[in-house]
């Protein structure tokens, strides 16, 4: 078939926006596209394609146009970027030729698995409560029915239940407008001191209770960013609260900013703050993980003090929306730091 060496055929193949090869009469590999090889590899025209695809689903696929016409379809898998990669593989015939082109299903599946995660990490928040909930209302209405002291304690664990369950639901819907105002950069001037101060304010309780000493080091010249200062006073609240209870053995938690400077993270003048702890710290397999949604350190600790495993991903988002950094470092036994560094303008 002299036509699959025209150079107009090669020209169309390579201009198509979607991985694409032809294989020819021959059963080998007459055309690929620069999109084709960087997944499949280069250097494979020529070769029989039985030999240069090798996925046993992708030859049956090839074979079954080849020796039938019409059309067929198969799942191509491989790895790219250091994750498993997943595209829809199309064969269809052309004339005694067949073309393949492959369409990328990779986040398509990423982002089914992570709605199936999601929704099986919010039923699992919502049972335990829940099925706390069901248990303390059977008992009251049963043994405890006369019984003033037990029906009090049962009620007040019902209260901390209910309130897990409203913070959860409050934080989720706060996940969601952030994700919907994503890309749209806060543009108030916002000083920094004056936001740590009213978070300071409102943990000094928490942190006398815990006997932390909490203290708020910043320059005496105020340090302004484009922000949302109900958002970052919601970082921070976090962020410290974090640092209190569960690095209350060190005694003392630390909050520094750092005065306007050229930060090349950001390739612009900014500022950093950092919340430093002196307690058990992190190890480091726990780090990359922290701002996944549900995902705790100690599972157990977390409930206990209240946490919802989203307190992370809420200050990723809302930090990612004032174009900044979040990085937390560690060390097992010294403490851990969590750095924020934002952008001035």
């Amino acid at each position: 078939m002299d036509f699959l060496n025209d150079t107009a055929l090669a020209e169309f193949v390579d201009a198509m926006p979607l991985p694409a090869a032809v294989v020819g009469a021959d059963e080998r590999i007459a055309i690929t596209n620069q999109a084709f090889d960087q997944i499949m590899g280069v250097g494979l025209a020529g070769r029989h394609y039985i030999t240069a695809l090798r996925q046993p689903a992708l030859i049956d696929a090839i074979a079954q146009v080849m020796s039938n016409g019409g059309t067929a379809y198969a799942t191509y898998l491989t790895r790219s970027n250091g994750g498993d990669a997943s595209y829809d593989l199309h064969v269809g015939q052309a004339g005694r030729a067949a073309l393949i082109t492959l369409t990328d299903r990779t986040d398509a599946e990423n982002a089914g698995r992570m709605r199936t995660d999601f929704i099986a990490n919010v039923s699992h928040e919502l049972r335990t409560p829940l099925t706390a909930l069901m248990g303390f209302i059977e008992t009251l209405r049963g043994a405890a029915r006369n019984d003033p002291a037990a029906r009090d304690r049962f009620l007040g664990t019902m209260e901390q239940e209910a309130g897990r369950m409203t913070r959860l639901v409050d934080e989720l819907m706060t996940l969601s407008r952030l994700e919907e105002n994503q890309r749209r950069r806060p543009t108030d001037r916002v000083d920094l001191g004056d936001v740590l101060r009213v978070v300071s304010q409102a943990l000094m309780p928490i942190a006398q209770a815990a006997d932390v000493d909490l203290t708020i080091d910043a320059p005496d010249l105020p340090v302004t960013v484009l922000g949302d200062a109900a958002q970052l006073q919601q970082v921070f609240t976090n962020l410290i609260e974090n640092a209190i209870k569960y690095g209350a053995q060190g005694k003392k938690v630390v909050v520094t900013i750092a005065p306007h400077s050229l930060i090349s993270r950001l390739r612009a003048r900014g500022t950093t703050i950092t919340v430093q702890d002196f307690g058990d710290g992190i190890a480091p397999h726990h780090i990359p993980r922290l701002t996944e949604r549900f995902y705790r350190v100690d599972d157990h600790r977390s409930r206990e003090v209240g946490g919802t495993g989203l307190g992370l991903a809420i200050v990723k988002h809302i930090v990612n929306r004032h174009r900044g950094r979040l990085a937390v470092t560690s060390e097992l036994g010294q403490g851990t730091i969590v750095t924020v560094t934002l952008p001035k303008d």
